[in-house]
């Protein structure tokens, strides 16, 4: 499995059609909404959102896509089957149309929304995906640096931090560090 490395665009004319691609790591459904009602605002205009995406859960992976008024399985579909294609987890891609007078059929619809989706895709980059856990720590005050120069060298974060008697941490790392740290930093 793979994800995104940053965030990727593409624009494309096709006979006066403009297609403008964004490919976005999203986490969560809810991300995914954000993200596409922020196109949809940034794009007011545009005729067509087409969008796919796949987002990993405890359940396994759940993959989605639309093809925003277009006919079915011309502009969603094709997105979703690079995603499949190349297994990439926690990715949304959204494909807005201009339309410029010209009918494309199927066929060239296909070829059009696929085509500016995976070189947002590429433009995007991909590394291999590491699933993430999030997780709370109490430590001792004097572990404090000890715990964030380890949770760097993992690639973890801290997502909050609480001071009372302790050292309260809420910290996202990946799964195969999580026990090392409970082992190793717990109180």
């Amino acid at each position: 499995m793979i994800t995104l490395k940053q965030v990727g665009n593409a624009d494309q004319t096709i006979q006066k059609s403009r297609f403008i691609a964004q490919a976005k790591m999203c986490e969560t459904e809810r991300e995914v909404g954000l993200f596409l009602r922020q196109l949809a605002s940034q794009y007011a205009t545009a005729h067509h959102l087409a969008y796919a995406f796949r987002i990993k859960t405890a359940e396994g992976v759940i993959p989605r896509f639309s093809d925003a008024g277009e006919p079915s399985g011309t502009a969603g579909k094709p997105i979703l089957q690079i995603l499949d294609g190349e297994q990439y987890v926690n990715v949304c891609v959204g494909v807005i149309r201009y339309y410029g007078g010209i009918n494309l059929g199927t066929g060239g619809l296909v070829k059009a929304y696929g085509g500016t989706a995976k070189l947002a895709l590429l433009q995007a980059g991909a590394i291999p995906f590491v699933e993430m856990q999030e997780m709370r720590i109490t430590t001792s005050y004097k572990r404090v640096d000890e715990l964030t120069r380890e949770l760097s060298k993992v690639n973890g974060v801290v997502l909050n931090k609480a001071f009372d008697e302790a050292a309260h941490f809420i910290i996202k790392l990946p799964v195969q560090s999580a026990q090392q740290f409970i082992q190793r930093f717990q109180s």
